[in-house]
């Protein structure tokens, strides 16, 4: 077994960077994103918090009936303003703001007045997708199989 037998620091204080030895880069582009302290700033905020804390509350019976991540990019203005991620695929569910870690099943584009509307029951969803309202892409493993491949199916 190996054994060290000195436990001095082999850096000393006068072994720091020289005056003038870093240059001084640009500033810092600014996140596309907006910063986590400003989500409160959206409508669409208490939302998403409600959402959380009933994936919280019964994210893993959920992740057994669902099992599957979705991306939700909400617009303004036809530029991305939010986006947030619904695990409910991994562990006991989860959701958080941000793209998916891992791929995401389905990505809803949503314009933030429509979402509002969607979650308030002013619109009915499925018109409102058919109606071209939002976007979503990668539904095909949530369908699995066509109506015609189903027993019983009047197709």
């Amino acid at each position: 077994m190996w054994k060290r037998s000195d436990h001095q620091p082999k850096i000393k204080a006068e072994d720091g960077p020289l005056v003038g030895q870093f240059e001084v880069l640009g500033s810092v582009p600014e996140p596309a994103m907006p910063h986590p302290l400003e989500l409160s700033e959206f409508e669409s905020f208490p939302v998403f918090q409600d959402i959380r804390l009933h994936i919280r509350e019964v994210g893993a019976q959920l992740v057994k009936k669902v099992n599957a991540v979705f991306q939700l990019d909400i617009t303004k203005n036809g530029k991305t303003i939010l986006r947030w991620t619904i695990d409910l695929k991994n562990g006991s569910g989860d959701m958080y703001p941000g793209p998916a870690r891992l791929p995401a099943d389905t990505v809803f584009t949503i314009p933030e007045s429509v979402f509002m509307e969607l979650v308030l029951g002013k619109m009915n969803p499925q018109k409102a997708f058919l109606a071209g309202k939002f976007k979503a892409n990668e539904m095909v493993p949530l369908i699995k199989g066509s109506p015609r491949d189903r027993p019983h199916s009047p197709l």
